[in-house]
This record gives C-alpha cells, sequence and structure tokens, in this order.
C-alpha cells in the first residue's frame, strides 16, 4: 500500500509539473508571438499595408507616448498594441500627467489625450489616436528633409486651397498629413520656380501657358526638380473654348509622353455600379510601374480623360479597359450622341519618366484628384503614391489607412416592416417556444 500510494503520489506530482510546464510554455509563446485574426468583412480590426511596412521596416528605436488619464489608456492598448505586436523596436509608453507630472513636461504634454511619436530627438505630434494620424506621425518622425510641393495658379487650375468639389484642398490636407508641406506659386506673374519646391504641380490649367512658364517648367525639370501634370481634355462648352495647351504638350512630348488631343469613352460600364457615365472610368488595374504595383484590386475613379502615347524611356501607369475608344469630337453637345471612333481600347491614361534625375508623373484626367472624387477608394492612394515616387520615397508606396467602413442598414422607404419585424418576431418564437415545451410536459 505504501509504495502504491508513494507511486500514486509521483503520477500526480509529474502530471501537475507536466501541466505546469504547458501552460508556461504557452503563455512564454502567447507573449512572444501575440497573434490575432480579423474576421470583420470590412477588416475594421487590421492594420493596413502602409503601417505594417513602415513599423516591420523600422531599423531603430521608435517610442509612442500617450498621455492621458489611466483610466483611459485601455481604450489606447486596442490600437497600440496590434502596432507594438509588428515590431520589437516600436515601443510604447504610458503616462498619466497627475502622477508623473515631470514625466509628461518632458515630452511636452500640455493636455490630456495627446500622442506622441518620438525618433531620437526628433519628436511629432498625432492628433488623434487613429491609424491615419499615428502613421503620418511615424513617418514624419523618420523622414529628414525637407520636401516641399508647390502648386500652380494663375491659369484655370484646381484651387489648392478650396473645398470646393473643384478644389483640390482634401489633396493638399493628405500631403501635409505624409511629411510634405505645401505652397502656392502664381506662375504667370513670376515665371521662375522657387529653389525650395522640391516638386511642383499642375492641376487642370483651364488656359495655355506662355512662353515663359513653360521655358521655367523646362529649365527646373532638367535641372532635377520633379513634376505631377494633370491634364484634362480640353472640352469646348458654353463657357469654356477649352485649352488644348500646345507648348506644354510639345514639352512633355519632348520627355517621351505624348498628350493627345481627344477624349477617352468608357463602352464597358466600368462606372455604372457607382452611378457614373460613359465619361467616367472606375478601374482596379494597373501596369506594373513602382506608382500602382501594389495597388492591385483597389479601384480609382478617373473623370473626363484624355489619353496619352509614350515613347522612349516612359513607362504606363494605367490604361483603359478593351470597351473603349478616344475620339476629337470635344464639343461636349456633339459628346452626348455618337461621336466618331478614334482610337480603340486599351488606351494609356497615366505615365511617368525620367528626365536626367527629375521625375515626371502626367495624367490625362484632372478631376480625379479633386474634392469631388479624393475619396473614391483608391485615389488619395493613388495621389499620394505618385508623389511618394517622384521624391524618391518609394518604401512609402503602398495601401494607406482607410476610415472604417460604414455598414449601417439604411432603411428606405417601403421597409417599414424591418422595425416590427425585428421587434416582435424573436420574443414572438420565444414564447411559442415556451407554450409547447408547458403542453408537452403536461
Amino acid at each position: 500500500m505504501a509504495s502504491r500510494s508513494v507511486r500514486y503520489t509521483a503520477y500526480a506530482g509529474a502530471y501537475v509539473i507536466v501541466f505546469v510546464a504547458i501552460l508556461a510554455g504557452i503563455n512564454f509563446l502567447a507573449n512572444r508571438y501575440n497573434k490575432s485574426f480579423d474576421t470583420t468583412a470590412n477588416k475594421r480590426f487590421s492594420l493596413s499595408d502602409q503601417t505594417e511596412k513602415i513599423v516591420r521596416g523600422l531599423s531603430n528605436d521608435v517610442r509612442i507616448v500617450v498621455v492621458d488619464r489611466t483610466e483611459r489608456f485601455n481604450a489606447a492598448r486596442d490600437l497600440l498594441d496590434r502596432y507594438s505586436n509588428l515590431s520589437t523596436r516600436l515601443k510604447v509608453e504610458y503616462i498619466d500627467p497627475e502622477k508623473s507630472p515631470q514625466m509628461a513636461r518632458a515630452v511636452g504634454a500640455r493636455t490630456f489625450g495627446q500622442v506622441f511619436v518620438e525618433n531620437g530627438a526628433k519628436r511629432e505630434e498625432a492628433r488623434m489616436l487613429s491609424e491615419e494620424e499615428l502613421t503620418g506621425a511615424i513617418i514624419r518622425a523618420l523622414k529628414t528633409g525637407e520636401r516641399m510641393v508647390c502648386a500652380f495658379s494663375g491659369a484655370g487650375e484646381s484651387g489648392f486651397d478650396e473645398m470646393t468639389g473643384d478644389g483640390i484642398g482634401l489633396a493638399k490636407a493628405a500631403l501635409e498629413r505624409y511629411n510634405y508641406k505645401t505652397q502656392v506659386i502664381k506662375q504667370l506673374q513670376k515665371p521662375e520656380i522657387p529653389a525650395e519646391c522640391t516638386t511642383i504641380l499642375v492641376a487642370g490649367p483651364r488656359f495655355d501657358y506662355p512662353d515663359t512658364v513653360i521655358a521655367g517648367i523646362r529649365t527646373y525639370v532638367e535641372k532635377g526638380g520633379h513634376a505631377l501634370f494633370l491634364l484634362g481634355p480640353a472640352l469646348k462648352t458654353e463657357k469654356d473654348d477649352g485649352a488644348v495647351q500646345e507648348k506644354l504638350s510639345t514639352l512633355l512630348d519632348s520627355w517621351g509622353i505624348t498628350v493627345n488631343n481627344d477624349v477617352a469613352i468608357d463602352e464597358s460600364g466600368s462606372g455604372a455600379d457607382s452611378g457614373y457615365n460613359k465619361f467616367v472610368f472606375a478601374l482596379d488595374k494597373y501596369e506594373s510601374h513602382p506608382i500602382v504595383r501594389e495597388m492591385r484590386g483597389v479601384g480609382v475613379a478617373l473623370a473626363l480623360v484624355r489619353t496619352l502615347t509614350t515613347k522612349d524611356r516612359a513607362e504606363k501607369l494605367i490604361a483603359t479597359p478593351e470597351q473603349s475608344f478616344s475620339t476629337k469630337e470635344l464639343d461636349l453637345k456633339k459628346l452626348t450622341g455618337e461621336p466618331p471612333v478614334g482610337g480603340k481600347g486599351p488606351l494609356t491614361i497615366a505615365a511617368a519618366t525620367t528626365v536626367g534625375k527629375a521625375r515626371v508623373v502626367v495624367f490625362g484626367c484632372a478631376a480625379w484628384a479633386t474634392n469631388s472624387f479624393f475619396r473614391y477608394p483608391g485615389n488619395r492612394d493613388l495621389f499620394l503614391n505618385a508623389f511618394n515616387w517622384l521624391s524618391s520615397d518609394e518604401e512609402l508606396i503602398s495601401i494607406r489607412p482607410k476610415d472604417p467602413e460604414d455598414r449601417r442598414l439604411e432603411v428606405r422607404p417601403g421597409m417599414g416592416w424591418v422595425f416590427p419585424f425585428a421587434s416582435f418576431f424573436p420574443p414572438l418564437l420565444v414564447i411559442i417556444g415556451g407554450v409547447m415545451v408547458w403542453l408537452r410536459r403536461r
């Protein structure tokens, strides 16, 4: 009996040791390899491709500091734990200024709810605790050197500071959020481009540029300055004869990108699902250039498009579907009928090239970057990716954080039955089930 008792005690002790060892091993692995799975349809709890690329690629330690009351830290951890799980080089620290006022002052905190990103001696603040703001702050903390985007004004271009439908104020705000400074230059007053401009933006001029401005652009680019041109078709309306931009087209042609004087028509119905007409292309297939390489499956919408022809070192970015054609009929009234067919798809509508050390991107469309279209799923990514490539920040080219998708149920006229059905049918099922059980037990 004694030997049997000792044997059972040994077995029980061994089982306990093995069980504790297994729990310790699981806890160690869970702590070191924290994994989670996002099963939501819109990946609400997943970080974007850009965030993962930047954080995983950290080459030195970066610190995120949250300054707030202790009871609010748990709300921040839901997002920040996902960041820290990507890299051991990213450290997250929480400071309660009521408990540690000196530490809060040391990071420059002025109030509750502030979030800072520190890279060595460089510190950037995220304006709110969201993935877009936090990733933008990390980019600003990592990047050195100033990137200045100068937008042309004076020839009817889309307003860089305007928030109306035709303005590009949203595009400007996106640039500033991701470490670019912005400036407006009135080229018709002074053709020389300021020396601080690292990239120029020509966004849909409605009038031709004079020779002095063209010469200024040529000098700027051929000395190594970068440029993005957004040139829509020269459509004729009751209020506008449409600028052909012959001098600017000649300049771009000398760099390997010919801007054709036409307009593209979509016969594939690509934009019909989004309520667009035949002048709007909704596309999600691209060429292999770095600007669009990572955008596979992400849709962009381009409205009122002219076609381009590439030669020499110029590379295509985007082309129309096969079910499309171009026409040289530019009278908007006549375009509503059956315009004569010119070139047939696929037709190039965006291209990029290099001029010495300079980089140049041309879109045969200006409307896609305006406030009216900028919120279309891929338009913002396409716009920022173009500037990332122009400024040689290829590591930032990716799909950026998106706002959570609104998936609420919209009750429309004729759907008045939804509320009473949802309110009364489930309780009625429970009551019927209870009555049936009661009757059976009788």
